[in-house]
Order: C-alpha cells, then structure tokens, then sequence
C-alpha cells in the first residue's frame, strides 16, 4: 500500500495547478499512506486544514485578488505545458507548425 500511496500523492501533486481534481488526489494518496503509517496521518491533517484555510481565505478576498489567484494558475499551467512541449504538439495539430517558438527548450 506504501508504493500505491506513495504513487497517488506524487500524481495528485503533479495534478495540483491543472482544473480537475488535484487536491483530491493528494488527499486520497494521503488517506492510503495513513492506512500505514503514523507520520502521513498528521499529514493528512495539517493539510486538509490548510486546504481550509487556503478556500477560506480566498472566499473573503475581494474579486481582483481572487483574478490574480486565477491567473497565477493559468500561467502556471501554460508554463508547465510549454516545457512540456504540448503547446508546440497541439499547433502542429493545428497546422501551426511553423510556429517554433512554442516549442520547448527541453525538447
């Protein structure tokens, strides 16, 4: 169960910035490692009440800090796909392919 736990968390980690359900991957990997051990149960809950904190936060934040929070995120996630070189794959499909500059300097 350790290696299944350990394996979730790190996909929920990755998962984090992109829309879906990031956050609740990392708390399942989280559950399946405190099944075990001690130390991923005060994990657990040290995160969820960050998690908390965090939503409770933003809720009370007035409309431009909650844009800024949004647009952190989009730009995390360009970020992530352009190194990743998806942006570059996804023009070629649109037949953008001379478009080269979206191309990843890791690839």
């Amino acid at each position: 169960m350790a290696v299944v736990g350990t394996l979730v968390l790190v996909l929920g980690i990755i998962a984090i910035p992109y829309p879906g359900p990031g956050w609740l991957i990392v708390f399942a990997g989280l559950a399946i490692l405190a099944s075990e051990f001690e130390w991923a149960k005060r994990v657990l809950r040290y995160a969820r009440s960050k998690y908390d904190a965090w939503t409770d936060w933003l809720g009370r934040q007035p409309l431009p800090v909650r844009f800024a929070v949004l647009t952190a995120t989009g730009l995390v996630v360009l970020a992530t796909l352009y190194l990743l070189n998806a942006l570059y794959l996804v023009a070629g499909w649109a037949g953008l392919g001379g478009w080269t500059w979206l191309q990843s300097p890791l690839f």
